[in-house]
């Protein structure tokens, strides 16, 4: 069973420590105002500073729960508090909604729907149920139920995600909220670790999507639905 010990835990604290510059922290020591909120689906193998190459504190803020639902679990019409404090709070006007491919929630939420399965633990159910309809939503509205299934049903979650913040009366209209697919399984491409842009304030054309970004960054911008 996977398991880390106090002693391993503190020696890579200590190598943290050890690789900080003395003033790492000096300009964010009373305060922060992180430029983006990404909300990314909880997974030990998706690193949300190091998918953005993010070393210094205070620029990304990093919620993250099972699925990458943006809506509170037990008020789908709120936006989850942990998304929205440093958008209410701290200014941030940029918001990252990131799926990752072979989701074990999505997973989940899709045997609901195929088998009427679901996990056992009550706080686990908890956050797969409000996938279920987002599940019974692709596949009604023609999601191909094929082996490359769960990866077009994270796209279609990060878009209805991206869908409900655009619209939802909490998030300043000024806020750019964006869509993106972490891809580990080289199902949008052949580079492990590269993020695709699935999603802009509810634009989802990948033709459309690729004029928002620079022409050495229009591979990342692709959609398997």
């Amino acid at each position: 069973m996977p398991r880390a010990t106090p002693t391993e835990l503190l020696a890579r604290n200590r190598d943290h420590v050890e690789h900080l510059p003395d003033d790492h922290f000096d300009g964010v020591l009373d305060a922060q105002s992180p430029p983006v909120v990404s909300l990314c689906c909880a997974d030990s193998r998706v690193s949300q500073e190091a998918m953005w190459s993010v070393e210094e504190p205070g620029w990304l803020f990093t919620p993250a729960n099972i699925g990458n639902v943006a809506w509170d679990a037990d008020d789908s019409s709120t936006v989850d508090g942990n998304l929205l404090y440093p958008v209410a709070n701290t200014g941030t006007r940029t918001i990252a909604v990131v799926g990752h491919t072979g989701c074990g929630a999505v997973t989940a939420a899709y045997g609901a729907v195929t088998d009427g399965s679901l996990p056992d633990e009550p706080g686990i159910r908890k956050r797969v149920e409000p996938l279920v309809p987002v599940v019974e939503d692709a596949l009604d509205g023609g999601v191909t139920d094929d082996e490359n299934v769960i990866d077009r049903l994270v796209e279609y979650n990060v878009r209805e995600q991206v869908a409900f913040l655009d619209a939802s009366d909490e998030v300043p209209d000024d806020t750019l909220v964006l869509g993106f697919v972490y891809d580990f399984h080289e199902t949008y491409g052949d580079a492990p670790g590269r993020t695709y842009l699935v999603a802009a304030d509810g634009e989802t054309d990948p033709a459309a999507l690729r004029e928002r970004v620079d022409s050495d960054d229009e591979t990342a911008v692709k959609s398997v639905l």
